[in-house]
């Protein structure tokens, strides 16, 4: 079944009271931030926590994700060593800017795999935050079996940009359309940058949308307000629903009798809009919202 990444909660990895409640608030993934959320003087702490929090507490069906430092630093490989260990199901690599620093973080994901007998078990996810890094998106999309999605990660981008962030999000616009290109092409997740400024809830469902219309699977989100909005908006409504069930009904009907032209309610029906509604229905059955119907049952 297609795994919903609707919302990706960030959750400072040097506090304990939110490692604790982050499973509460309804996100599809969680991730423990190891980078820039904490202090140089927190690292060893900060990764101790989160290596007992994904270890003793219980996050049900919630994905858990951790952005490691990056392998450039003293902190990275014992990340890597300790969130491996613990059980991750994703680790996240920052200021990713080429293939070579996926394989290189991959090899020492492997490494700590063979220790424990576990090979082949710690799922990857990239953040492009640089142009070099949208330049080089699709080679880093396809690096790696592991790589479940790519992530644009807007601040440093836009520094690097030589420009800042502006409300409508022009300046983003290049980088997302070629993270969500690279992402459909390899055949894994895009998922778009935060948004930071939690007030403007407006703002923020401004863009929601226009991230869902650009193609991305879902957004990492700040705080925890934000997360139905991005729910509501993603998830297919009943409308949608019955609308791509009929196709789909009206296409497997067409199949069975052999005929190569479908149509519904007097419209011709081609292949990309039966494909949108499968598509569709499998979000709709991941959110509960859809049981799909047998053929015998019709």
């Amino acid at each position: 079944m297609e795994r919903l990444r609707r919302t990706m909660l960030f959750v400072p990895g040097n506090n304990p009271g939110m490692l604790k409640d982050a499973g509460l608030y309804g996100a599809d993934s969680l991730m423990f931030d190891l980078e820039d959320a904490v202090a140089i003087t927190e690292k060893d702490s900060a990764r101790f926590m989160v290596y007992n929090a994904i270890k003793n507490l219980d996050y049900g069906d919630i994905e858990i994700v951790v952005r490691i430092n990056g392998l450039d630093n003293p902190f990275g490989r014992e990340d890597i060593e300790a969130v491996v260990r613990a059980g991750v199901d994703v680790i996240r690599l920052p200021k990713t800017e080429t293939k070579e620093d996926i394989l290189a973080v991959e090899a020492a994901i492997e490494e700590v795999e063979r220790k424990i007998g576990r090979v082949g078990s710690t799922k990857m996810m990239a953040a492009i935050e640089s142009t070099m890094g949208v330049i080089n998106a699709y080679s880093i999309a396809t690096s790696s079996k592991r790589l479940i999605g790519i992530a644009l990660g807007a601040e440093d981008y836009v520094t690097n940009l030589k420009s800042k962030r502006y409300p409508d999000g022009m300046e983003l616009m290049g980088a997302r359309s070629q993270i969500v290109i690279a992402a459909r092409a390899a055949g894994i997740y895009a998922l778009d940058t935060v948004y930071s400024d939690i007030e403007n809830m407006e703002g923020f469902k401004r863009e929601v949308e226009l991230i869902k219309q650009l193609g991305f699977d879902g957004k990492s989100v700040i705080n925890p307000r934000q997360i139905k909005p991005v729910h509501e908006i993603f998830t297919p409504t009943e409308k949608e629903i019955e609308k791509s069930s009929n196709i789909v009904r009206a296409a497997r009907a067409a199949q069975k009798q052999g005929l190569g032209v479908i149509s519904l309610n007097g419209k011709m029906i081609d292949k990309p809009i039966i494909e949108r509604a499968e598509r569709l229905l499998q979000l709709a059955m991941a959110a509960g919202l859809y049981k799909e119907v047998q053929e015998n049952e019709e």
